[in-house]
């Protein structure tokens, strides 16, 4: 079978990129088969479910007999997963949870399934406020050294003496939708981690173990390893569990984001419902009590004001060239108002008027007309055969930005002017 390589678009795109030895080692813990199971294609899992009651080794041809004739298509793809996962060189029976949840002799209250979800977007929001306004944020958080390499290295940049700011990549990370955001920052946590001297194959185990316990469940911290204990302060302060203290011992308990770790971006089910209604006259409405929302709007639109349950606001060229100038994209723009649309507009075809989708890119396309670079003219060569060696040192550094070979005149990048200049001082 060839060798499939593939690029990390979701977690388990980045579990199958791993090394082979290392990813051999993840197939040791039973959450990772039941993970990697449930991410599967619908193919794929058959082959693996029929596969596990076979003791020998089975032929590819014979495999191409399973299926008929026009879901070839469908057994490549569902072939080139199972490779990349190496799951056709190893079977691992799925196994049980290795930790119990807190029994019921032991009385403590635990926060209902509402206040939990409550407590983790309240989390998550408070996070992605620390990102774009500390100031405005309700409980400042005291993120660990860790967490802070994972905003320096993309989403944030900072001076000397000066407060951080967003980078481009920042601003289109408030644009994303929930899960998007939490695969972001879980990636680039892992992406990092062996800069910190942690076991990349062990963080992903445990990061998949945990999307395998109960929501509002309890679990004692005591079962945890050290490097564990470590890694679920970090996941707290993302609102991804809720620490909570007792009399005898401390105790975590997953929230729906710890779950959705192992879910696919393009599952939607857990997706929170849309707030903003879009007007054919560029009036935005945003039915919301989240200062988050109403600093996300800030990012693209002029908000107006602002009522304990409502945010009014408009989409105008001022704002969005704004948004442009800051790195946002018009399909960044108009994604988020598609993917966020209210209810009551949600259902319709389009969500956001055409009217205001078109004027957005239509702004953008103007700022791209004209693209500006720092270049050097050359002109009055002293032969046809300098002008064209310089033409083609220019061309060797892909730096030429223009010729006119009739009048010997041309243009290059400042970065490549440095060698065109030498290059004509060893002609004299």
């Amino acid at each position: 079978m060839p060798e499939v390589r593939i690029i990390a678009k979701n977690f388990m795109d980045m579990v199958a990129s791993m090394p082979a030895m290392k990813l051999d080692k993840l197939y040791e813990n039973g959450f990772i088969c039941e993970a990697i199971l449930r991410s599967l294609p619908p193919l794929a899992k058959k082959y693996v479910i029929q596969m596990l009651q076979i003791d020998v080794p089975v032929a590819a041809k014979l495999l191409e007999e399973w299926v008929l004739p026009d879901g070839v298509s469908k057994h490549r793809v569902a072939v080139d997963r199972l490779v990349q996962l190496r799951v056709f060189l190893e079977a691992v029976d799925s196994g049980t949870l290795p930790r119990e949840s807190m029994p019921s002799n032991i009385t403590v209250r635990l926060p209902t399934l509402e206040n939990l979800e409550a407590y983790a977007l309240e989390q998550w929001e408070c996070f992605l406020l620390q990102l774009i306004s500390p100031i405005h944020a309700d409980k400042p958080l005291n993120l660990s050294t860790s967490l802070m390499k994972v905003f320096q290295r993309r989403l944030l940049s900072q001076r000397d003496k000066e407060a951080p700011k967003l980078t481009e990549s920042g601003f289109q990370f408030l644009l994303m939708d929930t899960n998007a955001q939490l695969w972001y920052i879980i990636r680039e946590y892992i992406s990092n981690s062996e800069e910190r001297g942690v076991d990349a194959a062990e963080l992903i185990s445990f990061m998949l173990e945990l999307s395998f316990h109960v929501i509002g469940e309890a679990y004692s911290i005591n079962t945890l390893t050290d490097f564990q204990r470590s890694i679920i302060n970090d996941l707290a302060d993302l609102g991804l569990v809720k620490l909570q203290q007792g009399r005898k011992g401390s105790w975590f308990i997953p929230t729906k984001l710890a779950t959705n770790l192992s879910m696919s971006l393009a599952d939607s089910s857990s997706r929170k419902q849309g707030f903003v209604v879009v007007e054919t006259n560029f009036r935005v409405y945003a039915y919301s009590t989240s200062k988050l929302h109403c600093e996300i709007l800030r990012l693209f639109s002029r908000v107006e004001y602002q009522l304990p349950n409502l945010i009014v606001g408009a989409i105008t060229k001022e704002s969005l060239y704004n948004a442009f100038e800051n790195g946002i994209t018009a399909d960044q723009i108009v994604t988020f108002l598609q993917q966020n649309a209210h209810p009551r507009v949600a259902e319709r075809i389009p969500c956001v008027p055409e009217n205001v989708t078109d004027q957005i890119r239509l702004w953008e396309a103007d700022l791209n007309r004209v693209e500006m670079t720092d270049a050097y003219y050359y002109d009055e060569f002293p032969s046809r055969d300098v002008f064209e060696g310089a033409c083609d040192c220019a061309r060797e550094w892909n730096g030429l930005l223009w010729e006119d070979s009739k009048k010997m005149h041309m243009v290059v990048k400042t970065e490549v002017h440095p060698y065109v200049r030498d290059y004509l001082r060893r002609q004299k």
